[in-house]
């Protein structure tokens, strides 16, 4: 009969480490130019690819506006297929009583006569074709150029994933305001300093200083937790389950534990501190369900990546490894694994599922699901 030190399992997991070595796939949405070549070092705000995205379609009823048939519009159009035209400019032009009247059809938008319908006496526009610059994210080197498209980018680096999070790409110098992991983030904390910055609290960040840092231009907040009502209030509403990260606010909120009044993780806390005054990259990018994201606090060490470290670690999960629960009522609370039973066990739900017993912090035991942790890997 197999031991229970044998037994091992696989699981998703959170990385905090202060080496690793990440490859970033940095792709257009369309095909377009790639400005960068194979080898090249690059630093996480240069542009390595552009594209243009097609501006938005406008029509309009021309034979409607100059009150004639569909097949009549040619007759009165002073603009053809093709031609750019400004916004007001004249696109049609009807005289009547002997030029004594005149209609005039104005174009409703900047950009270009894609079609004239003598058909349906509609004229299709194309608006102005949206720039898109697509940035190197971290500091590294092209170790793939894929052609139109963008590039691959290896880092070696210090990596700290989050187990939630809100808010675009984004830079800034780390920032560590507090002296322990359990000290919360308040609002009088910030100051001018912070502005451009990734700030890093210990425990809880409070709405106040959340709004506190906008208002000063920071960058990205990292901490243990935040209470949901004022993540609620942040957003105007409740946040989704799909994928975070596009969200229009201007700022990159990462949190490390869970929601509540959290102390960050020791180890956590202790790379970021010792990272204090280098240059982050940070994403609030989360998906939690099929095909995990999770945010991310990358600083770039600026040396060339170790073999050995290239390799992304196994999440293998084993007696003693160390856990994070992320589903209601131990969410964001760490544990350790003491027991993986191989065979399915009937839980509340009374679904058959495979579990695991793990021993929280403060020394309780637990049954869970082994779908509702995440291994903390270093």
């Amino acid at each position: 009969m197999t031991s229970d030190k044998a037994v091992h399992a696989y699981t998703p997991g959170l990385r905090t480490t202060d080496r690793a070595v990440l490859r970033k796939v940095r792709r257009l949405p369309l095909p377009g130019d790639v400005h960068v070549k194979l080898g090249d070092e690059v630093k996480a705000a240069e542009v390595v690819a552009s594209t243009e995205l097609p501006g938005r379609v406008h029509t309009l009823n021309v034979a409607h506006e100059l009150n004639c048939q569909p097949d009549e519009i040619g007759n009165f159009m002073v603009k053809v297929e093709g031609d750019v035209v400004r916004h007001g400019e004249i696109l049609a032009e009807s005289k009547a009583l002997w030029g004594l009247f005149h209609s005039f059809v104005k174009a409703p938008i900047e950009g270009t006569i894609a079609s004239i319908s003598t058909t349906t006496g509609q004229v299709l526009f194309r608006g102005e074709p949206m720039p898109v610059e697509l940035d190197a994210y971290v500091d590294g080197t092209v170790v793939e150029v894929h052609a139109d498209e963008g590039v691959t980018i290896e880092t070696q680096c210090a990596l700290v994933q989050g187990i939630f999070g809100i808010g675009r790409e984004r830079y800034g110098e780390l920032k560590v305001l507090v002296n322990a992991p359990d000290e919360p983030l308040a609002a009088e904390l910030l100051d001018e300093g912070c502005k451009d910055c990734v700030v890093v609290g210990g425990s809880l960040v409070t709405l106040e200083a959340i709004n506190r840092a906008i208002e000063l231009g920071a960058s990205a907040i990292v901490a243990g937790g935040i209470e949901s009502e004022d993540l609620d209030s942040l957003m105007g509403e409740p946040i989704g389950v799909a994928i975070t990260g596009q969200e229009a606010i201007p700022i990159t909120l990462i949190i490390t534990e869970g929601f509540g009044e959290l102390a960050m993780a020791q180890r956590t806390f202790s790379i970021l501190e010792d990272l204090s005054g280098k240059r982050a990259s940070v994403s609030g990018a989360t998906q939690i369900r099929a095909g995990v994201i999770r945010p991310e606090i990358i600083v770039s060490t600026g040396q060339r990546p170790e073999a050995a470290l290239v390799e992304a670690p196994v999440s293998q999960m084993s007696i003693g490894s160390q856990i994070r629960l992320i589903r209601a009522p131990y969410f964001g609370q760490l544990a350790e694994v003491v027991a993986l039973p191989p065979e399915p066990t009937e839980i509340e739900t009374e679904a058959h599922v495979r579990v695991l017993q793990a021993r929280l912090v403060d020394g309780t035991v637990v049954t869970v699901p082994r779908t509702n942790v995440e291994l903390m890997q270093e």
